[in-house]
C-alpha cells in the first residue's frame, strides 16, 4: 500500500469513527431529547457495547435507534480493526514515520536537485547525481516504483504527480538548485517546466524531449537546455564505429564509476585564459 492509499485509509477510518459518534449523538438528542453530554454518554457507551445503565428509560424510537446505531458500529468498527491490523502486518506506520522524516529533510534542503520521472532515464540521471554527491529529491507517481524507491534509505522522493503545482511545492522546489525533467511524455514535461519555471524563476531546467518539435517549445517554455536521449544514443552508436577510440576514451574519462579521475568546472574571473584560444596562449612556450 502506497502513501496515498494509506493517507486515504486512514482519513476514511477516522470519518467512520467521527460520522458514527456524530449519528449517535444526534439521534439521542432528537428522539430522547438528552442534552449534549448525557447524548454522547450514551453514544459511547452503546457503540463501546460496555453494558451501563442507561441515562434515563429508552422510549420504542429510541430503541430502535439504538439497535440500528449498534449494528452501523459493528460494521464501521470492524473495518477499523481490520484496516488498522493490516497496517500493523504491513508495517505501514513504519512508513508513515520514514515518510514524514522524509518529508521534514526535504523541506530544509537549499540548493537541490528534483528530477521528476524514475524510469531509465531518470534512474540514472539520480544514479549520476549520486556519485557527485549531489541533493536530489524524486518525485513519481507509480505505487511500484515508489516501492523501490523506498528501498534504498538515502533517497529522498514526493509521490504523486510533477505535473500537479501542489506536488512540485512538496519537493521545496522555491529553493531548488536545478530540476531534471525525464517523463516519456513531451506534453508532461512542458508543463512541468512552465510550472517549475513559474514557481522558480531562477531555477536551471534540463528537459528530455522525444522528437524536433518539442525541443523548441520546451526552451520557450523555459527549459535550459533539452536532451533527445534517442538522437544520443544514436549519435554514440554511429561514434563507435566511425571513431572507436575517440569514444572509448571519453567514456573512460565521463562514465568510468571509480573516482581516481573526476573532471570538473572550476570558476576564474580574473584568468589570464579568458577568451584566448590555445593558439593565442602559447602553452608550449
Amino acid at each position: 500500500m502506497t502513501n496515498k492509499g494509506n493517507y486515504s485509509s486512514v482519513i476514511l477510518m477516522l470519518s467512520l469513527v467521527f460520522s458514527i459518534i456524530l449519528i449517535g449523538v444526534s439521534g439521542f438528542m432528537l428522539i430522547e431529547h438528552y442534552n449534549l453530554l448525557d447524548a454522547f454518554y450514551m453514544t459511547i457507551i452503546t457503540i463501546g457495547t460496555v453494558g451501563f445503565r442507561e441515562v434515563s428509560p429508552l422510549s420504542d424510537a429510541g430503541k430502535v435507534f439504538t439497535a440500528i446505531l449498534i449494528i452501523l458500529s459493528f460494521g464501521s468498527f470492524g473495518y477499523v480493526i481490520t484496516t488498522f491490523t493490516k497496517f500493523m502486518v504491513e508495517g505501514v506506520f513504519k512508513n508513515y514515520y520514514k515518510y514524514s522524516k522524509v518529508k521534514n529533510k526535504i523541506s530544509k534542503l537549499n540548493g537541490h536537485i528534483v528530477v521528476c520521472g524514475f524510469g531509465h532515464n531518470g534512474t540514472e540521471t539520480v544514479r549520476e547525481l549520486y556519485e557527485h554527491c549531489k541533493s536530489v529529491v524524486i518525485v513519481e507517481k507509480s505505487p511500484e516504483v515508489v516501492s523501490s524507491i523506498m528501498q534504498n534509505p538515502d533517497y529522498l522522493y514526493v509521490e504523486g504527480d510533477a505535473t500537479n503545482e501542489t506536488i512540485l511545492k512538496q519537493t521545496n522546489i522555491e529553493n531548488a538548485k536545478a530540476l531534471i525533467t525525464t517523463m516519456p511524455k513531451d506534453a508532461d514535461n512542458l508543463y512541468i517546466v512552465l510550472t517549475a519555471r513559474e514557481l522558480n524563476p531562477n531555477i536551471t531546467i534540463v528537459s528530455r524531449a522525444s522528437d524536433d518539435n518539442s525541443v523548441k517549445k520546451l526552451k520557450r517554455a523555459g527549459a535550459n537546455n533539452v536532451i533527445m536521449p534517442d538522437r544520443i544514443g544514436g549519435n554514440r552508436m554511429a561514434k563507435l564505429v566511425v571513431q572507436p577510440d575517440v569514444v572509448e576514451f571519453m567514456e573512460h574519462i565521463f562514465l568510468q564509476q571509480k573516482r581516481d579521475i573526476k573532471v570538473d568546472e572550476v570558476s576564474c574571473s580574473h584568468s589570464v585564459f579568458i577568451n584566448k584560444s590555445i593558439r593565442e596562449l602559447d602553452v608550449r612556450n
